[in-house]
């Protein structure tokens, strides 16, 4: 989505760690633009800015107006930052120039609206899949999100990609197909216990293996008597 918005940067001459301190000591942070077919350059803007750009209702699909001192002033989108992993502070971002007549793709949040039916008939849960889609379209016809109305939804029913409202010169990307959200069934897990035994009767003991052994042949059966030696 463009918005009326002007971000101002100043041209970098240097590059490396000296320069990045320079900037910070001046609150601002390196960065690069690039793209429309021209050299990119290296550039210093105002971290809170950026974050004011990317913390707002279109966050990363915003299209702004960035103006580079003594330079040119172009329509631009944040496309990639890096964050300090311990204070979470800014530290660089890219910005690539837009050409407002060319389509460009862009991911779009999907939300979910209404309290499906089958929650309330059925104990349903609504389960929510997907959270955004893939569409092509003109820059200035970017939306901030999509909403899909899930009152009607029964037990086994969902509402996919191929559902979602589209205009002007929108185009899905995403698989039509693709579930957004959709209504299961809440399932609890019984634990089988044993059956209690009858009153006054101890319970069965389990029955031991038997087992046989193999012994000599003479203690298998009754030993035969001797032969008695005959009265000369």
């Amino acid at each position: 989505m463009r918005k009326d918005v002007t971000v101002g940067a100043e041209p970098r001459v240097l590059r490396g760690k000296n320069e990045a301190r320079r900037l910070r000591v001046k609150g601002m942070i390196p960065a690069v633009l690039y793209g429309a077919y021209k050299d990119s350059q290296a550039i210093g803007v105002s971290p809170k800015e950026v974050n004011g750009i990317l913390h707002s209702k279109s966050g990363h699909n915003t299209i702004f107006n960035l103006a580079v001192a003594g330079g040119e002033t172009t329509p631009a989108m944040v496309v990639d930052t890096q964050y300090d992993p311990v204070s979470s502070r800014l530290l660089h971002a890219d910005f690539k120039r837009i050409d407002l007549e060319k389509r460009i793709r862009v991911s779009v949040p999907v939300a979910t609206t209404g309290e499906a039916k089958g929650i309330k008939l059925q104990g349903g849960l609504l389960e929510v899949v997907t959270r955004e889609v893939d569409i092509e379209c003109l820059p200035d016809e970017i939306p901030e999100h999509f909403v899909l109305d899930v009152t009607e939804l029964m037990i086994g029913q969902s509402v996919r990609a191929s559902h979602i409202a589209l205009s002007g010169s929108m185009k899905l990307l995403s698989p039509p197909e693709a579930v957004v959200a959709h209504l299961v069934v809440l399932r609890a897990e019984a634990v089988a216990e044993p059956a209690p035994a009858a009153e006054g009767v101890a319970p069965a003991e389990p029955a031991e293996p038997e087992v046989i052994k193999k012994g000599k042949k003479e203690e298998e059966g009754a030993a035969e008597p001797a032969p008695e030696k005959k009265k000369k």
